[in-house]
């Protein structure tokens, strides 16, 4: 069994751990595979009230394995080169961007390709100051996956968006703040802490309607103003019938401060 993954779950919080630090977290298929399996188990588990994404050693994850990649070129392993895509990196990525719950991506390092499109995925980046991103894509003269074509020009626009991935390099972390690809940047000792704080507030929240809003946000961005009002009201119906809801609003008029149990 491969430990390329790991997963642990305290408290609502489910960390997921790319665990190849010698390899900087580069994801060979062994590596793909437990991935994929790993966050859609997250996503599905009813413990799980917050996924947090991360790496071991220097690294966040700077994407596919090339050592793996240039094997493949080599036995001209066509069937294994691009069948990648739509088995392993695109359900990753939509596992991240589409579960009902919060996801956090805690990029302790660089950030690079597949693993910079993967931290895009998530709903915030914690990232430390020592850390970057690098959208290295056309470095090696491939196009994008894992979503980033989806989900970049939606957080910088469609004219960087290019721009970054056109000529690739690492951005630091302090620019991808400024740039809005980080959430928040802390020094690296305080990095663990400031993850582990963002995780617990998000694990003591409506987890129900965190969910509702991501997925509000997610088709709204295809969809026609109608049919995402219509989209909405389901997801006010199913919020509304939450127990987390009812709480609220009887602590609301207790003038009581609420707890979530994310029901």
């Amino acid at each position: 069994m491969s430990d390329s993954v790991t997963y642990s779950v305290a408290e609502g919080v489910a960390t997921v751990t790319l665990n190849r630090p010698d390899a900087m977290n580069a994801l060979d298929t062994t590596t793909k595979v437990l991935l994929r399996d790993t966050v859609q188990a997250a996503a599905e588990d009813p413990a799980v009230r917050v996924v947090v994404l991360t790496g071991t050693g220097r690294a966040f994850c700077v994407g596919q394995d090339l050592k793996e990649h240039i094997r493949l070129l080599e036995a001209n392993d066509q069937a294994a080169l691009w069948s990648t895509v739509p088995e392993h990196y695109a359900p990753i990525a939509l596992a991240l961007a589409e579960m009902p719950k919060p996801v956090i991506a805690a990029v302790n390092g660089v950030a690079a390709g597949a693993g910079a499109s993967m931290a895009f995925a998530c709903d915030f980046r914690v990232v430390a100051d020592t850390a970057g991103f690098n959208l290295a894509f056309t470095g090696i003269a491939l196009s994008c996956d894992t979503g980033i074509s989806w989900t970049l020009p939606r957080l910088i626009g469609h004219a960087k968006a290019l721009e970054l991935l056109y000529f690739p390099r690492t951005i630091p972390a302090a620019e991808a703040l400024e740039l809005g690809l980080a959430t928040s940047v802390v020094p690296a000792d305080d990095f663990d802490s400031a993850v582990a704080d963002l995780a617990a507030k998000l694990a003591k929240g409506p987890t129900v309607a965190y969910g509702a809003v991501r997925q509000s946000l997610a088709y709204s961005a295809t969809h026609t103003l109608a049919d995402s009002l219509l989209f909405e009201a389901g997801k006010m119906q199913l919020t509304g019938d939450t127990e987390d809801h009812r709480n609220a609003v009887a602590s609301f008029v207790a003038k009581q401060k609420p707890s979530f149990t994310g029901h």
